[in-house]
């Protein structure tokens, strides 16, 4: 019997013990995110006037970002280059898109000594900063992201609009506006999808730009005019692992048969893009002749060979083997290097490599720090956990026959 994807509903139970175990550390992080608040940055925090900024920088919004492009990547391919044997993909990738640059935004906001003026760049214009660029396209994206979900919590409340008391004389005007919203965005989706995918190459790259100012405060290994070119192909390479981890995962949780040659077609992709970025890493390396820092026993050449031996070349040559395309664990395994490998790289650019001046003590997250960030993800799970609850996000296999007679009920 012939098989269509549908998005449904997920229906098993939302709290199991791993549930419960990822639910209380979020707690946890977002406690000590009060007190942050509460008493500031000095109360919780390692940073000083020499480290500005630490892994709430470095993971939550640098890698953050760089993690969350498979929403851009997704659209790209199953809506701008209409390979429409992906569009089960784009949804989960699109919610954990939007869910991740939601905690970038957090992320920026707890990082900054005055939280509350984070809205200060939409008045304030300046044209010359690089991360005046990058908080704008973030805004702008994010707001984007909400758009492009937007139809899908519209055709969810679409004849099921029922106010309570004395708000029930509204039913009617809401639905009949969610039925104009969502007719107006099926019609203009295209426009935001082309916005997503632009906006997201401008700020991936300009976040290596914001390093490549830094100058000779970064080591050589990563100070290079074409920080910002690595930072986008970086960012276009992981966007596919990261749908291949959220969908092995999201399966196995559901309790769903991975879609294996469906990823694996989109794991065919990753196996070039890496091979792009490795012949830029190490062409712009011998280019510049900063190999010779490889020759040296220190932290800097040490995080610099994992960073390309773990999380560029290996994941690149199992991409390349036809046994791991067929292969869900060997899948998942790859697409988990690769994710490690641009983590890695976010953190070594923005903490391993950057040396303040006058440095007088080596920085190290402090517990605090580490909750919030963990408690960030675990909450980023638990969200994602109830929106494919409540919401047709996740798409499940139903017989092409049974789909078709659905429809044509609903079309009589």
């Amino acid at each position: 019997m012939e098989h269509s994807f549908v998005p449904s509903q997920m229906t098993k139970k939302y709290f199991t013990p791993w549930v419960t175990v990822i639910f209380i550390i979020a707690l946890i992080g977002l406690a000590i995110l009060m007190l942050r608040l509460v008493f500031g940055l000095g109360f919780i925090t390692n940073l000083d006037n020499q480290h500005p900024w630490g892994i709430w920088i470095a993971i939550d919004v640098a890698a953050g970002v760089a993690l969350a492009a498979g929403g851009f990547t997704t659209a790209a391919l199953g809506h701008i280059m209409h390979k429409d044997k992906y569009e089960v993909l784009v949804r989960p990738a699109l919610l954990t898109a939007m869910l991740g640059y939601t905690f970038v935004a957090l992320g920026v906001c707890v990082d900054l000594g005055r939280y509350y003026s984070v809205w200060h760049p939409l008045i304030y214009w300046n044209g010359n900063s690089v991360l005046f660029e990058v908080g704008i396209c973030v805004m702008f994206y994010l707001t984007v992201l909400y758009i492009e979900f937007l139809p899908i919590v519209a055709k969810k409340f679409i004849g099921n609009v029922n106010l309570p008391g004395i708000l029930s004389g509204l039913s009617k005007p809401v639905d009949k506006f969610l039925r104009i919203l969502y007719k107006a965005l099926d019609k203009t989706m295209f426009i935001f999808i082309i916005m997503g995918v632009v906006l997201s190459c401008l700020h991936q790259s300009s976040l290596g730009t914001l390093m490549v100012i830094a100058g000779p405060k970064m080591h050589p290994l990563w100070q290079t005019p074409v920080l910002p070119l690595l930072f986008l192909i970086s960012a276009i390479a992981v966007g596919f692992p990261m749908v291949i981890m959220e969908s092995t995962i999201a399966s196995k949780s559901f309790g769903l048969k991975p879609e294996t040659d469906l990823l694996g077609d989109l794991g065919k992709m990753v196996g070039p893009l890496l091979g792009v970025y490795l012949a830029f890493k190490v062409g712009d390396m011998f280019i510049r002749e900063t190999f010779v820092y490889l020759t040296e026993l220190t932290t800097e050449s040490v995080m610099f060979s994992i960073e390309l031996i773990f999380g560029v070349v290996v994941p690149l040559r199992m991409f390349l083997t036809k046994s791991v395309l067929k292969s869900p664990t060997g899948l998942f395994i790859a697409s988990m290097l690769v994710i490690f490998g641009v983590l890695l790289n976010r953190i070594n650019n923005f903490l391993v490599a950057y040396t303040p001046p006058y440095e007088k003590v080596t920085y190290f997250p402090s517990f605090g720090e580490i909750a919030v960030t963990v408690g960030f993800i675990c909450l980023e799970i638990l969200l994602y956990r109830l929106f494919v609850t409540y919401f047709p996000v996740i798409s499940v296999p139903v017989e092409k026959s049974l789909q078709d007679s659905k429809y044509s009920l609903k079309r009589a």
